[in-house]
This record gives C-alpha cells, structure tokens and sequence, in this order.
C-alpha cells in the first residue's frame, strides 16, 4: 500500500478547514477535525484513490455530519442560546477567500446556518459556497442528485427569509459601526438609541459561564440601555474596530480583558442585530489571536 502524499493534505488543509468550520461553527472543532481527517488520509492507499482532492472533501464533510449531529443533542442541553465562535480575519484575504464571498462566511450567516439539518448545512455549504456540481455532491454526500438538488432549494429557502433585506457598502458599516463604538465608550446613549432600529434585537452566548439573556432582548431603546449600564458600571471599558468574519465587528474590553465579540446586522442606515458572544471557552482562541499580534 503505497502512503498518500502529505505536501498536498498540506496543500488542501486550509479549503479542508474553512469546510469543517462553516459546518461546526467551532475552530478548534474543525481543527480536530481535519486532523481526523489527516489521519485517515494516512492510513488510505494513495493509488487507490482517482482523485484525491474529492476524497479529503468528502471525508471532510462526513466527519462534519457525523460531527454535527452529535453537537446537535449535545446543543438541547447548552444553557441560553448557543452562537458560533467568531473568527478573527484581518489579514489580507486569499484568492480562495476572495472567491467565496464574504457574506458566506459572516457571523450571521452562520448563526442562521444553525437551523438547517446536518445534511441540508453541508449539500448548502458545498454548493453555494464551494462550487460543488450536483454529480460531485451527490458522491460526497452518498444521495442522488435530486436529492442533493431538494436539499440545497430547502436550505436556500429557508436561508433566504431572515437574510438582510439590502447589501450594506463596507465603508457605510465601517462609519456606522464606528458611531457606535464611540457612543458606547461615550455613554451616550441618545447616539447609541439613534444608531439603534426601534425593534433591533440583541442575541447573546453567554454559555452559562458569564450572565447572558435566555433569549433575544428586543428593542433599539433597551438595547441602548444595556450599554448604557455597562458604561456606567465599567470606567475601564474599550471598544476595538476589527474583522470578525469577514465584516467590521467589535471586540469589547473591561479591565484589559476581552469580555465580548460583537457583530452586527444593518438594514436601511441603522443596527438591526447584535450578536454577542460572551462565552470564555469560545473567545479563548481569539484572545489569544489578538494578544499575539501586540
């Protein structure tokens, strides 16, 4: 049996890894992941494999099936609503990055990838986001391609009634968001109550590790009290601009430590959504990101 070649698992990790995440919502799930997968990697016959860049992809996918329908029972006992773990992304994009859109990657657009079954998040995933034809997805996923084709419709569906009503310019977000970095820092809450739509919800992950909402806190007006009261309860607070996912989102420090990540939806000039991770377990990786780079 003749090994299969590591330079090119090397070579595929990093397509392997934005797969796995897209799926988990979890960095260090999708890592542990793709080491699964480079396990088996070693262990198959390289000359028994006509095309191995499809093998690692459907070996990939499999393992995140498997994976998330496991974390998916494991969700019904998570304490208040559980949200993905936000990706630190400024750094220059990849050719590969700048091919799958930004939006595809965005907090959003996971938190609501969390509604589809394990199979629908993943025959959705490679095909609007990977460019995976209807033959190929049929193989990796082990169904027929009407199958594949009914899933990927559903999921569309299903997807697009809570996405955003209009695309909002980068600059635009980056201004607004920016507004309301300052206001929050500022304790104004008048700018912070403006920047906010009247019936603007807050979701929050506070994983039963730190104080958090059960469930969404609706209202631009109660919105804009919370942060209120965090500035007034937190003289040393601060508020960082980064790229979270592709998109400005906002990285919130009390006392030095990092105490949120923050992304933010918007619709007609104004925040329509916060989601708020707060969990330590999922900001662990993105702290340590972040104090790495000084």
């Amino acid at each position: 049996m003749n090994p299969t070649p590591a330079p090119l698992f090397d070579a595929l990790r990093p397509r392997l890894q934005r797969i796995a995440y897209r799926m988990l919502g979890s960095v260090a799930e999708a890592e542990d992941l793709v080491q699964d997968a480079w396990l088996r990697w070693q262990a198959a016959d390289g000359d028994a494999i006509d095309n191995h860049e499809a093998w690692l992809v459907t070996v990939t996918t499999r393992l995140a099936i498997d994976r998330l329908r496991a974390v998916k029972a494991e969700r019904t006992q998570y304490v208040g609503t559980w949200l993905p773990e936000p990706l630190l992304t400024d750094t220059a994009p990849s050719a590969q990055d700048q091919l799958e859109r930004a939006d595809e990657l965005s907090y959003a657009f996971l938190a609501l990838l969390e509604r589809l079954t394990p199979d629908a998040r993943a025959a959705f995933l490679l095909r609007e986001v990977f460019d995976t034809d209807y033959p190929e997805l049929a193989r990796t996923l082990g169904k027929s391609e009407a199958a594949c084709r009914q899933l990927v419709h559903r999921a569309r569906t299903q997807l697009r009634a809570d996405k955003p009503r209009f695309e909002v310019a980068p600059q635009d977000h980056m201004r607004l968001l920016q507004g309301f970095a300052d206001a929050a820092v500022r304790g104004d809450m008048a700018s912070l109550t403006a920047l906010l739509a009247n019936d603007a919800e807050l979701i929050g992950d506070g994983g039963g590790k730190v104080p958090s909402f059960g469930k969404p806190l609706v209202g631009g007006r109660r919105i804009a009290q919370l942060y209120y009261a965090v500035w007034r309860r937190q003289p040393r607070l601060r508020m960082e601009i980064v790229q979270l996912n592709g998109a400005p989102g906002v990285l919130r420090f009390i006392d030095d430590v990092l105490e949120s990540a923050q992304t933010f939806e918007i619709d007609e000039g104004r925040i329509v959504r916060v989601h708020s991770q707060r969990n330590p377990d999922k900001l662990a990786a993105l702290s340590a990101t972040w104090a790495a780079r000084g």
